[in-house]
């Protein structure tokens, strides 16, 4: 079903561009004040390092109002980035430092290989790894008893919405998930990638490779991937990707793995919102009208926003940190 929005997004003209919503929040002075504001969460952060089944370990920080001396939170929430983001990216951060402020115990979790975590588990990431993201929120919910809240960005998104519609969410205390930009079809962001300006794929394809020469560095003998990071292409590399280091016989295979068209999330064990914007340069949105018609997930889209944008202005805020804040305040059922 589709959302009305109480407070609609209404960026000043100058803000509007798609591209400059998209890249503005990573401008070097923006992320210092969003990085400022985060101050209070970081210094009530602690690690935790969550068993998530057979053998695979993944990394989160936990930020607790008790420990600022206020009273302790009455619901968890669990944030996810987006791929080649982290815990500590700055839509991450300023979510968190807002949840923190509304007295939630807030958890940002980090895929395998993401942030500083390539030590932690040997075989690589890659987007179909769900079950040991399920197991995390499975830890993290025996970890904390009380109603959990799931917000993710983009990837983050995705595998959030899958963990909401697998049936083992149904055992957890599940009571929202919100999926801000999140991938729909990755076979047509990945069309959109290479098709689209190419400044996005050049970042993708940058920091991809950073992050592969990082996991070589700490598993020596394991890997060499010299030829992949020869490719320089964003289907090439991850089709070699597919064939070296999945099950999955095609690249096609793997792609339609994680997709969330369809009746993927038709067993949704609690509601899920989607907030998107219609101008977003990597995610197409005439893939919305192919999510399952399900009661418990709502769309709402903005006409501008870019991918994981939403910027009102330079300072350190934005429109989805009070979005997210609207829907935790509803009624679980809505």
């Amino acid at each position: 079903m589709t959302g009305a929005l109480d407070d609609p997004f209404r960026p000043r003209r100058w803000l509007r561009g798609r591209h400059f919503q998209t890249i503005l929040p990573n401008w070097p002075p923006r992320r210092a004040r969003v990085e400022r504001r985060a101050i209070p969460m970081r210094a009530a952060s602690e690690e935790l390092l969550l068993e998530c089944g057979d053998g695979v370990t993944l990394q989160a920080f936990h930020s607790s109002p008790a420990r600022r001396g206020r009273e302790p939170g009455k619901k968890v929430a669990v944030l996810l980035h987006g791929w080649e983001g982290s815990a500590d990216s700055q839509y991450l951060l300023s979510l968190a430092q807002t949840l923190f402020e509304q007295g939630l115990e807030v958890v940002r979790l980090n895929l395998r290989d993401h942030g500083a975590t390539h030590h932690l588990n040997r075989e690589l990431f890659h987007s179909c790894r769900l079950p040991e993201v399920i197991g995390a929120v499975q830890a993290l919910a025996r970890r904390f008893p009380m109603p959990m809240v799931l917000a993710g960005f983009s990837l983050g998104g995705n595998f959030l919405l899958r963990v909401a519609a697998h049936r083992e969410a149904r055992d957890l205390q599940l009571e929202r998930v919100i999926a801000i930009s999140p991938v729909l079809d990755p076979a047509i962001t990945l069309d959109t990638l290479e098709n689209g300006l190419a400044v996005y794929e050049r970042y993708f394809i940058r920091k991809w490779a950073r992050s592969l020469a990082r996991k070589q560095l700490v598993w020596p003998g394991h890997y060499d991937f010299e030829q992949l990071l020869r490719l320089k292409n964003l289907r090439e590399m991850t089709r070699e990707l597919v064939v070296r280091h999945t099950e999955y016989p095609t690249l096609e295979d793997y792609l339609a793995g994680y997709a969330i068209t369809g009746d993927r999330l038709t067993t949704l064990a609690a509601p899920a919102t989607v907030l998107t914007s219609l101008d977003d340069p990597i995610i197409v949105a005439n893939d919305l009208s192919r999510l399952v018609r399900n009661p418990r997930l709502e769309i709402t889209t903005t006409a501008h926003g870019g991918h994981c944008g939403f910027i009102e202005s330079l300072r350190d805020g934005n429109w989805i940190d009070g979005q997210v804040v609207e829907l935790l305040s509803r009624n679980p059922d809505r």
